[in-house]
């Protein structure tokens, strides 16, 4: 989790003060200063934010606009460099992606969201991972055209609050945010600051991440967690969350080596797309979308209590091994120990019995739906 870096090279986001006032113990990560819990612990941390709500600092990750023309020509720039539809992006939605390499590896994945205003047409706002922010930079510096231009944005903090009274919290002082539906974003105001509220998270559950003024990360926090129904969470159960929830951790989960069909992230691929191509390395990604890829991520219950990490290795049942852990972890609301990996496709049909070798002991696994505990992801109901 956390990063060899010398402490006075470390940046600090927005509410670093705030994160020492509250008792946060600090590590760095992505080249920041982070918070990896408080003092509660990471267990009643992961728990809170599953019965309550949580509120994550989230501003080490960048934040970034492409810039063009009109809706159409930013769209076609950014498809040329993933595999999703942008064009058909609505006003106010919100998509996750990945940026490919030439081989169909993933460079980053992020999050891309169109402004509801129809005044912001040919803009395409970014959220991209802290520790890839200045490679994903570079490549669209080198792959857009001449007439869609990225801009950073570095004068922003960025707030997630999640669980299933997070919404409830946050429209006490945003009561637009109430009205957003799952992946849908839009201005409004939190107690008179102007902010950008997108309706999703990292953590399985309902809720927004909320990007806000620098200066005003602060008291926008500290009005929230006034709220007895809100607490802050850090890294650890952050991970913990989302490993339960199935998502993939950059440079673990996924990286350059890894195609979006291998990762198990097909959904980030719209129909036109899967048809048309147009993306890098499209050949050989349709290729595994109509035959099979040659390895797969799955979910991994294994019996016992003894977690499997990162880096432990996947095996046949007393034979070879066939496969790595890339996440792993005790999962609080499962009450065991789940993990994620990758195994040769024969290898990866649901209730296939594994083995995971920790400390040279073997220990027995079964291939589980990686949705470890169903979402919350909140949709709107039809009319």
């Amino acid at each position: 989790m956390a990063d060899t870096v010398a402490e006075s090279d470390l940046k600090q986001t927005p509410l670093h003060d705030l994160h020492e006032e509250l008792g946060a113990r600090m590590v760095a990560f992505a080249g920041y200063s982070m918070p990896v819990q408080y003092k509660a612990g990471i267990m009643s941390e992961h728990l809170h934010t599953r019965s309550q709500a949580g509120l994550f600092d989230v501003s080490h990750m960048g934040q970034a606009i492409l810039v063009g023309p009109d809706h159409e020509t930013t769209a076609r720039a950014l498809e040329a460099l993933t595999p999703s539809n942008f064009v058909e992006l609505k006003l106010g939605r919100q998509r996750y992606t990945v940026l490919l390499n030439d081989e169909g590896g993933i460079i980053d994945d992020l999050m891309v969201t169109r402004s509801v205003s129809a005044d912001d047409d040919g803009r395409l706002m970014l959220v991209v991972n802290a520790g890839r922010k200045d490679i994903d930079y570079a490549h669209f510096r080198t792959r857009l055209p001449d007439n869609v231009r990225l801009e950073i944005v570095e004068d922003r903090a960025l707030i997630a609050v999640q669980g299933p009274e997070a919404v409830a919290a946050v429209a006490a002082h945003a009561p637009k945010a109430a009205d957003l539906a799952f992946m849908s974003a839009s201005s409004m105001e939190f107690d008179s600051i102007d902010c950008h509220i997108a309706r999703a998270g990292y953590t399985g559950e309902d809720g927004v991440e909320m990007s806000v003024p620098a200066g005003a990360a602060e008291p926008i926090a500290r009005a929230l967690l006034a709220d007895d129904r809100v607490e802050p969470i850090g890294l650890g159960a952050r991970d913990s969350l989302r490993l339960e929830a199935g998502l993939c951790l950059y440079g673990h989960d996924i990286d350059e080596t890894t195609s979006p069909v291998e990762g198990g992230i097909t959904f980030c691929m719209q129909k036109r797309r899967r048809e048309e191509g147009g993306f890098p390395a499209a050949e050989r990604i349709q290729e595994e979308l109509r035959d099979g890829p040659g390895r797969l991520r799955v979910g991994l219950r294994i019996e016992g209590k003894a977690p499997a990490r990162e880096g432990a290795e996947i095996a046949l049942p007393d034979g070879p091994v066939i496969g790595m852990i890339t996440s792993g972890g005790f999962a609080p609301t499962v009450g065991a120990p789940i993990a994620m990996g990758y195994v040769p496709t024969e290898h990866s049909e649901l209730g296939t019995q594994l083995e995971l070798i920790v400390r040279n002991r073997r220990l027995p696994a079964v291939v589980t739906d990686m949705l470890f505990v169903p979402n919350q992801y909140y949709r709107k109901p039809k009319s």
